[in-house]
């Protein structure tokens, strides 16, 4: 019985009715959850008060009903904002006789002369919560409104009145609403305090917004500091050109400031804008509507993008421009600095601090509105223009190179332990004591397999000439499977991401056949690990093999010759030359049998290896005539720029005594 009673008291007690439910009234809701209406508490929401009273004077000033702003900093932490404009309603509300529009305004959510579309064409506010807010959030808030030359004057305090409107009597040289407030403590805590610097900072950035306002900011001396003035009046006739301009400062830039403005389709708003490159590619993007900063961009910033984006793509591809096709929004606007304005009927924000516009037709108006001057613009400034397109698509490049990077690591995560089909690796575990030899074709390969130590020595076959890395774009060095292969063989990333620590084998041997072609792969291959794995020379581990090309025999006697010279030296030192000699030449490596491809060229106890090595410009023995960097000359041989070659050619013609064609 008593564990059924107590049963039954739980059950009382935890029981959900209507007496549970409450109703906030008034402003009580916002008191309650500030971070819904404001975003939080912290010092971006508390310095989010002042922009909501100071929306409110941009909007009479956009409307062309003020042309003034004076905002104080006080030293009580008290902020007051002015306008010039028409003054806030103090007459009786028609739903509220005994309260004046004023008393409404300030003490109930969702009240304000901006829903109709009457009184303002565009504005920032939207749902008549902004001010009643900042009063709710208020420990203190003093209204006076200048109006048909009477001055007024309320007082509230945490969202309640504190008394009636007063009417403080005849004036005659103001009008329009002045409003000081104090921020709660109970909200904010103890340690609250409005910047000066950040204050300073919001009132220029909206005095660029309209070039129809001025803006005066004040504050004591002890809040100024080398950054900011104590006293200032922010005007800027030339609007978001000036607000770029000061931005950028002493930044140098690639072309010259496109701006404009244009109206929507249908009277639905206009859009401003000023862009510029900066040299450094350091760019950045601040975005406005109706006055209101919206940071985190949204619809406006999306069309603008969009209009640059498909201007550039279609301007490079007038220019025939590889990769125009592959250029995208972020990489012409990643390094723009831009500032843009829309001004819009009914706009649409992500939450009641605005910092998204969220307009879905938006996006559209302001890429129509803006495409056909870009193009213009582009068309106009040919030199400039031509400039930007090639850091533009040198940004796609970098952007392809690191998507084949990306690509090429996850197929590495995948095939970690998966060495190339075709490699014949050697049985030895440890890196030491062992060789990798890289041969021209499978015919080579196969001579070499058969003809190799397979403990310490393992076979690469390489599928005819590989990519001329010089010449290649990083992405096409990525994705090239020849290189791809090698690598994974040698176990070492390419690029910057090479560690030689990381290789294999302890010596990495090009063999090739002892001709023109066999040249010229190893010259390729000397290139790719010059280009993406020096490591590999700097700390001697790359070797070139160098087979015979001729085989001489004279009864017991086999001598092998290197080339030509060698041939008849050979001749004339080692064999009888009354009686006859048997020459052989190799045809390649593939040709050689695997018997005398081991003896000749990767037996260690017979063979001639050649260790390549980087040259020390500096210390070399060469006139300064003759002196070259490496790099420039690898540039100048097998670069991309075919003259370059054609020089050398003609300039070391002479040098030539017997071509092997």
């Amino acid at each position: 019985m008593n564990d059924l009673l107590s049963k039954s008291k739980a059950v009382k007690k935890n029981s959900y009715t209507a007496q549970d439910i409450e109703v906030l009234e008034g402003l009580e809701p916002v008191r309650r959850r500030p971070g819904m209406y404001i975003g939080g508490t912290d010092s971006r929401a508390l310095h989010h008060l002042v922009v909501e009273i100071l929306d409110n004077a941009m909007d009479e000033a956009v409307a062309g009903h003020a042309d003034k702003i004076e905002i104080i900093l006080n030293d009580d932490n008290s902020v007051t904002i002015t306008d010039n404009g028409r003054g806030i309603p103090v007459d009786p509300h028609p739903k509220y006789p005994k309260k004046s529009a004023l008393e409404v305004i300030l003490t109930t959510l969702h009240s304000g002369g901006k829903f109709s579309g009457k009184n303002y064409a565009t504005s920032g506010g939207l749902h008549g919560v902004g001010i009643s807010v900042v009063n709710a959030l208020s420990k203190k808030m003093i209204v006076e409104v200048a109006r048909d030359k009477q001055l007024y004057r309320q007082e509230f305090s945490r969202g309640e009145t504190v008394n009636k409107l007063e009417k403080l009597g005849f004036i005659s040289n103001r009008r329009g609403t002045s409003v000081t407030f104090w921020p709660d403590e109970e909200i904010f805590g103890e340690n609250i305090k409005l910047k000066a610097t950040k204050l300073h900072n919001i009132a220029k950035s909206k005095a660029y917004l309209y070039s129809g306002v001025k803006i005066h900011w004040s504050c004591s001396e002890d809040e100024a500091d080398e950054t900011i003035e104590s006293t200032a009046i922010f005007h800027y006739p030339n609007g978001l050109k000036d607000y770029l301009g000061d931005t950028l400062g002493a930044q140098e830039t690639l072309t010259d400031m496109f701006s404009g403005s244009a109206t929507f389709e249908g009277e639905n708003g206009r859009i401003e804008w000023a862009v510029v490159w900066p040299t450094n590619n350091q760019g950045f993007a601040h975005s406005f509507c109706n006055t209101i900063a919206t940071p985190m961009g949204g619809t406006h910033e999306s069309g603008f993008r969009s209009a640059l984006a498909r201007g550039m793509r279609k301007y490079a591809e007038l220019l025939n421009q590889k990769n125009a096709n592959q250029m995208t929004a972020d990489d012409v606007m990643n390094g723009a600095g831009f500032v843009l304005s829309a001004f819009i009927k009914d706009p649409q924000f992500q939450g009641q601090t605005k910092e998204k516009l969220s307009s879905p037709k938006v996006s559209r108006w302001v890429e129509n509105a803006v495409r056909d001057s870009f193009d213009l613009w582009l068309g106009q400034n040919t030199t400039t223009s031509k400039l930007l397109v090639e850091a533009i698509l040198k940004r796609v490049q970098e952007r392809l190179d690191r998507r084949a990077e990306k690509q090429m690591e996850r197929k590495t995560m995948t095939r970690r332990l998966r060495l190339p089909g075709k490699l014949a690796d050697c049985s030895s575990k440890k890196a030491e004591g062992t060789e990798i030899f890289i041969v021209e074709g499978d015919s080579a390969g196969g001579s070499a397999k058969q003809a190799r130590d397979r403990k310490t020595q393992a076979i690469l076959p390489l599928r005819g000439k590989i990519l001329n890395v010089a010449s290649a774009s990083k992405a096409k060095i990525i994705a090239n499977q020849e290189i791809s292969d090698i690598a994974t063989a040698l176990g070492c990333k390419i690029g910057d991401k090479f560690q030689w620590e990381d290789l294999r084998s302890e010596r990495v041997i090009i063999m090739t056949d002892a001709d023109v072609d066999g040249a010229h792969i190893a010259a390729l291959l000397i290139t790719f690990f010059y280009e993406q794995m020096p490591g590999l020379i700097k700390n001697g581990h790359l070797y070139l093999a160098m087979p015979p090309l001729y085989r001489l025999t004279q009864g017991k006697t086999v001598v092998y010759a290197q080339d030509d010279f060698a041939k008849d030296e050979v001749i004339e030192s080692e064999f009888d030359k009354s009686k006859k000699i048997e020459i052989s030449r190799f045809k390649g490596l593939g040709e050689m049998p695997p018997k005398f491809l081991k003896e000749t060229t990767m037996s260690p106890q017979h063979r001639n290896l050649m260790r390549l090595t980087i040259p020390d410009i500096q210390e070399s023995t060469l006139d300064d005539k003759h002196k070259e960097d490496p790099t420039q000359l690898i540039q100048r041989l097998m670069g991309r720029n075919a003259e370059e070659r054609y020089k050398f050619i003609k300039a070391n013609a002479d040098f030539v005594s017997d071509l092997d064609v």
